[in-house]
C-alpha cells in the first residue's frame, strides 16, 4: 500500500531540454546541404562538439538524442559518451526540407540565376521554398516533449539544426515564425535550453559554450552565405 506522502503528480517537476545546434560541417563546395546524406563535421566542428560535452559534463543529463543526419549524430556522440548514455535518434529533429538542397544559392553563380527557381521565393511567410514553418513547430515541439518525458526531473540534450531550432524557439516565445534570418540567435554548437515545469515550458535560455571556436563570420546566424545570397535556408 502506498503511503499518503507518495507523489504521482509531476506538475511541479522541473526538466530541462537543451536543444543543441550541430558543429561546423565540412562543405568545401559551399552547397546548401539540407537533408542530403554524407555531410560530416569538420575538424573544427568536432572540437566544438567536444567543447560542449565538456561544458555539460557536470550536468544531470539523462537522455541524449539527435537528428539522423551525420553532422548531428557526430555532434551528439561526445555528449552521450561523457554521461555513459546510448545515443538515441529522432527523425523529427531533422533539418527543414528545402527546394534548393544540393545547390549553391547565389544570384550570379547559383540557383537564383535560373528564372525557373524564382517562383520558389514568392512567399516568405510559409515559406514557399521549403517546409512550412508550422510543420516545423509541430514536429520539433513533439521531439522536445519526447526528450522531456525521457528525462523527467533531470536534463536532456537534443541535437538539431539552425532553422528548426529557431522556429520552435520563436513559437515557444510567442513570436511570429517568419523572420529575418540574419537575426537568428543560433550559432554553431549553441544551446537553446527549454525549462519545463511539468509539461509546460516556463523559460527559454541560450548559451554558446564553444563561441571562441566559431569563426567570426559564422557567429550569431548560420553558415556564411555565398556571395549575393540570403541566409534564409538554415544550416
Amino acid at each position: 500500500m502506498s503511503s499518503g506522502t507518495d507523489r504521482t503528480d509531476r506538475s511541479d517537476e522541473l526538466t530541462v531540454v537543451h536543444l543543441m545546434r550541430h558543429g561546423e560541417v565540412h562543405n568545401p563546395g559551399g552547397v546548401l546541404y539540407g537533408r542530403a546524406p554524407g555531410y560530416h563535421l569538420s575538424e573544427l566542428g568536432r572540437k566544438m562538439a567536444d567543447r560542449v560535452a565538456e561544458h555539460l559534463a557536470d550536468r544531470n543529463i539523462a537522455y541524449v538524442v539527435a537528428s539522423p543526419l551525420e553532422r548531428a549524430q557526430e555532434t551528439a556522440t561526445p555528449v552521450a559518451a561523457a554521461h555513459g548514455l546510448e545515443l538515441a535518434t529522432d527523425g523529427r529533429l531533422i533539418e527543414a526540407a528545402n527546394i534548393f538542397e544540393g545547390k549553391t544559392f547565389g544570384i550570379g553563380d547559383g540557383a537564383l540565376r535560373r528564372p525557373a527557381n524564382w517562383k520558389y521565393l514568392t512567399n516568405p511567410f510559409r515559406p514557399s521554398w521549403g517546409e512550412p514553418y508550422v510543420d516545423q513547430v509541430v514536429r520539433m515541439s513533439a521531439a522536445l516533449a519526447a526528450a522531456r518525458d525521457a528525462a523527467r526531473g533531470r536534463e536532456a540534450v537534443a541535437v538539431s539544426h539552425q532553422l528548426p531550432i529557431w522556429i520552435v524557439r520563436s513559437w515557444a516565445e510567442r513570436r511570429r515564425l517568419w523572420h529575418d534570418p540574419r537575426r537568428r540567435q543560433c550559432t554553431l554548437a549553441s544551446l537553446t535550453s527549454f525549462t519545463y515545469q511539468g509539461d509546460e515550458i516556463v523559460s527559454v535560455g541560450y548559451s554558446e559554450p564553444a563561441l571562441d571556436l566559431v569563426p567570426a563570420h559564422l557567429r550569431g546566424g548560420g553558415a556564411k552565405a555565398p556571395k549575393g545570397a540570403s541566409k534564409a535556408f538554415g544550416a
